[in-house]
């Protein structure tokens, strides 16, 4: 698939932001739910700026709408069918709508799923995280492995579509127990597996413990190891790894929501800290939501939910395609590259493609394999022109 912008297609995301626990390793926008009668606010406010802010987006036919967190399998299940309705009010939407949750495997929200597609859930993302019950304390979760498998199970029985999400390159993990663990995952039976690569992220209590010495993730030939074991067992499996980090069995099991992303779509943000990218008179611009629950109702009041809009220009869009597209198998046309001078005649792409690190396609830019591998540095050379 080729195109961008409105041409890709038109999400929503609601970034629902409380936690009944912060894991040590998240840098996400998250809250504790601490406010009397602020989640209730909250979703009076995404709905007010939904209604504001289909002005500036027109109709658009909707592709899919995705409740991120945070937990919001933590949501009232009717502000989830507020919310959904309010959607398919608002932007015209077909029978095949995606609509995405992320859900925490405990046993509490593993008895909603139930409400939740009866509010319009047709697919849920399910943060396993890891089946190995000491990996799970590690990682500061506040479930077991035997939670997690009953949660997979209670999900493929109500929801059509189930994604999990496992953490590897955790410190002290070996290739062989990695390769265990997925094939465990592999036997649930679930159409789609994100299996994400432990990231250190800055401001954490995994960076701090990394800064004392106190924590010694995977580097190196290490962490490559995990990642080949990662794509040889999900590919024997017959997951098709269509994206860096996303594995599907059918094309229909990929995710609708991210291939948006991927693919340079359009989507609106709503809730606190929530982004957004829309193309509005041929221009693309760019939202982020205020971060603080508060001061996202406070804005929202103020007719100012979405922040300031910015307009980005064509070469800083084109950068966002290239950074976005070649995290996916088919990669980016180079008819929406022109502006950067990257084409396949291009010298650094000729000799990316001599190295085997990206297709010879003279029409698409994308990476191979063993590309893949090392897209970072890819990337490096391919925008630092």
């Amino acid at each position: 698939m080729s195109g961008s912008g409105e041409a890709a297609g038109f999400g929503v995301y609601v970034h629902w932001p409380y936690c009944a626990r912060i894991c040590p390793y998240c840098d996400f926008n998250v809250h504790r739910d601490r406010r009397p009668g602020e989640a209730a606010q909250l979703v009076a406010a995404i709905l007010q700026d939904f209604a504001r802010r289909r002005e500036a987006t027109g109709p658009r036919r909707l592709t899919s709408v995705f409740f991120g967190g945070g937990t919001p399998s933590l949501m009232d299940p009717g502000a989830v069918a507020d919310i959904i309705a309010a959607c398919r009010t608002l932007w015209e939407a077909g029978p095949d709508l995606e609509v995405s949750l992320e859900a925490n495997p405990t046993d509490a929200e593993a008895g909603r799923f139930a409400a939740l597609a009866g509010a319009g859930v047709n697919r849920l993302s399910l943060g396993l995280q890891s089946l190995d019950d000491g990996a799970l304390a590690g990682l500061g979760r506040n479930h077991d492995a035997a939670a997690g498998r009953r949660a997979t199970e209670a999900a493929l029985k109500v929801f059509p579509r189930v994604s999990i999400d496992l953490i590897y390159a955790r410190p002290g993990q070996a290739p062989a127990d990695w390769a265990k663990e997925l094939d465990a995952a592999i036997a649930l039976g679930v159409g789609h597996v994100s299996p994400y690569q432990l990231t250190i992220e800055p401001g954490t209590a995994f960076a701090r413990a990394v800064r004392r010495g106190r924590l010694k993730p995977p580097v190196g030939p290490q962490a490559a190891d995990l990642w080949e074991v990662t794509q040889e067992r999900l590919s024997a499996a017959g997951y098709e790894a269509y994206e860096v980090s996303n594995h599907a069995r059918t094309p229909a099991d990929r995710s609708r929501h991210n291939l948006l992303y991927w693919r340079g779509g359009d989507w609106l943000g709503a809730g606190p800290g929530a982004h957004g990218r829309l193309t509005l008179g041929g221009v693309r611009t760019g939202q982020a939501c205020p971060a603080r629950p508060a001061d996202y109702i406070a804005a929202v009041g103020r007719g100012e939910g979405a922040g300031e809009a910015e307009v980005l220009s064509g070469k800083d869009a084109a950068n966002e395609r290239v950074l976005s597209g070649l995290r996916l198998a088919e990669g980016v046309a180079f008819a929406e590259l022109g502006v950067l001078g990257l084409s396949a005649a291009d010298a650094e792409v000729r000799d990316l493609a001599a190295q085997g690190l990206l297709a010879d396609d003279p029409r698409r830019l994308r990476v191979t394999e063993d590309g893949r591998r090392l897209l970072d540095a890819v990337l490096e050379r391919l925008l630092a022109r």
